[in-house]
Parts: C-alpha cells; structure tokens; sequence
C-alpha cells in the first residue's frame, strides 16, 4: 500500500503556493496578450447569434467598446491558461497524495480542459440561440430591441463561463470518489437535492425567466450528474476476492 509523503514544514507550503500562483497569473496574462491579437475575430464569433436575427448592437458610452475588448480578452486568457492553471493546482496538492492517487489525478488533467470546452460549445451552439432568440423577439412589436453590446458580451460569457463549469461535474465527481473522499453511494443518495439544485442554477444562470431555456440548463446538470455516479462507481475501490488454499 502507498505511503503519503511526510509533512513538510508550513513555510515551504508558502513558498510553493506562491510559485504555483505566479506560474498561473504568468499563462494567464500570456494567454490574455495572445487573446487580445484575436479579441475582434472572437467578438464577432460571440455576437453571430444576434446578428443572425438582424438585430443591431449598439454602445453608448465612449469606453464601452474599450471594455468589452479587454473583458473578452481576459476571459480568453483564462481559457487558454486553464491546462496551465489546473496544472499547478495538481502540482500543489499532489504531495499529499499517494502515487496511485496521483496518476488517477494526472490522467484526468486533461479531461478538465475538454470538458470546459464541451461546456462553452454546448452553451454557444444550443442554450444562446434559444435564449437569444426568445429576449430579442418577446414583445418586440412594441418596441425595437437594440441591445448594448457590453450587456450583450457581458451576458454571453457568463453564460459560457458556467455552462463550461457545469461540465466538470463528473471529473470532479470521478476524482473525488477516487480518492475515496465521496463514495459513489454517497453521490446516488444525493441525486434529489442535485436535481433541486440543477434546476435553481437553471434558473439563475439562463437570462431568460422561461421553463424551457431553464430545462435547457437544468437538464444537461441532470445528465452530467448521473455520468458522474457512474464515473464514480467505476472509480469505487475494489477488494480482490479471497483465494482458497488447494487442498
């Protein structure tokens, strides 16, 4: 059986954190640069869902457009550190881990980053279009829609900031039930309050107020939840069967 490493004094934990830290804000602000030289070719990616219903975007303020550039390419950034930054993070727990603990770890590092990914296109390519399409049309014989592009951008990265979160759910439920933190039991009890709760963060991560774009969010969590009891019970520690001497 594994042996976990020794402790070391507080002072070197510090210092590691510290190292670990500046090596991520370090790929986040490469990764921001990098961003900033695509920032317009991003923007126009982001705002295709609007422009394809014809509705124009507009900005008001002088810097708004200034802001919008740098808030996309900063969340940018963090996209693109985000191997670099799930990283570190291993790096700094996986002294306190055992060796099979950590090739469990190492092995879904980069499952974290594909997962994100499947996150943002799933809320790109089917939660915006819907929302979008229900805000810019409802009542819109009353009154013309004309959003502002830094409420239009601002809503659209929240929006795939989450659902790229949302997506990790079962990595996380994987590698916890591997390091035997939660077992996969645990996580089958748990299964009503998940529903409660993925519907409530249905409600507050969609901008619409309407059940189906809700269920669009709700249901997905609902998915992902019981692929992490699954990914769980796989990861469930197994006892080898007992041999019976020969007689």
């Amino acid at each position: 059986m594994s042996q976990r490493p020794q402790e070391q004094p507080l002072r070197v934990h510090l210092e590691e954190l510290r190292r670990r830290l500046f090596i991520a804000a370090l790929a986040v602000a490469i990764g921001t640069v990098i961003a900033f030289v695509f920032h317009r070719e991003v923007i126009q990616f982001l705002i295709r869902p609007a422009t394809k219903t014809g509705t124009p975007l507009i900005f008001t303020e002088l810097t708004e457009m200034l802001g919008v550039s740098m808030k996309v390419s900063l969340m940018g950034g963090l996209i693109l550190a985000l191997p670099v930054v799930a990283y570190e993070l291993v790096m700094f727990v996986s002294p306190g881990l055992t060796l099979r603990e950590r090739r469990y770890v190492y092995l879904f590092l980069p499952g974290i980053t594909i997962a994100f990914i499947s996150g943002v296109a799933f809320g790109y390519f089917v939660l915006i279009p819907q929302g979008m399409g229900f805000l810019l049309t409802f009542n819109a014989d009353i009154a013309q829609p004309m959003p502002r592009i830094g409420n239009y951008i601002g809503l659209m990265l929240t929006l795939l900031f989450w659902m790229g979160v949302v997506f990790e759910i079962p990595i996380f439920m994987f590698v916890l039930a591997r390091l035997r933190v939660v077992s996969y039991k645990r996580f089958a009890r748990w299964r009503r309050f998940a529903i409660v709760l993925a519907f409530l963060l249905g409600a507050v991560i969609t901008p619409t107020f309407d059940p189906v774009n809700q269920s669009l969010v709700a249901v997905p969590i609902v998915l992902l939840y019981e692929i992490g009891i699954w990914l769980a019970w796989l990861a469930r520690p197994r006892t080898k069967a007992p041999t019976s001497d020969a007689p």
